[in-house]
């Protein structure tokens, strides 16, 4: 998975590593004084299971880099001096600790970055056909907390953005 020579948009689903310093990397702009980063990595425990061992992510392929892109252009709507947006996602096996979402977001000020970053992970996580399923000590089922996916402009913002 490499970044885009045009635009400055990069959003994909990959059965790889993510690459997370290229990510920030091609994030910084000369314009933008802020950079943020948000990884989600897998932990040993969900709500009411503890003893997590790994997960396996799937997604709707052909859907989910659409719906990205529909985050970043909300993005760049509610945070109109956005410099650069990365979303990428994981699918397939992962363990203990390693990184299976990350969100970068560039801007000239840290208030808008965050914010616009706080909001990108929140539609990913509302919007993006992405399932886990998760296996623990005592045996194996789907995520908790599934949920209808809604379009990312009805994601809310945090924070001063409307």
């Amino acid at each position: 998975m490499h970044a885009p020579t045009l635009g400055n948009t990069w959003v994909g689903i990959t059965a790889d590593t993510l690459p997370i310093a290229a990510a920030y990397e091609w994030a910084v702009r000369d314009d933008c004084g802020a950079v943020v980063l948000f990884s989600g990595t897998v932990r040993d425990h969900a709500e009411g299971r503890s003893g997590v061992q790994h997960l396996t992510y799937e997604a709707y392929d052909e859907q989910a880099p659409i719906k990205m892109h529909e985050i970043a252009d909300q993005v760049r709507e509610r945070w109109p001096d956005t410099g650069r947006v990365v979303l990428l996602h994981r699918t397939g096996r992962l363990e203990i600790g390693e990184s299976s979402v990350i969100v970068v977001v560039s801007s000239p000020h840290r208030p808008e970055a965050f914010e616009a970053g706080r909001y990108a992970i929140d539609a990913l996580k509302a919007s993006v056909p992405i399932w886990k399923h998760e296996v623990w000590a005592d045996g194996s089922d789907w995520g908790t907390g599934a949920h209808d996916v809604v379009p990312p402009d009805a994601v809310p913002s945090t924070g001063g953005a409307s």
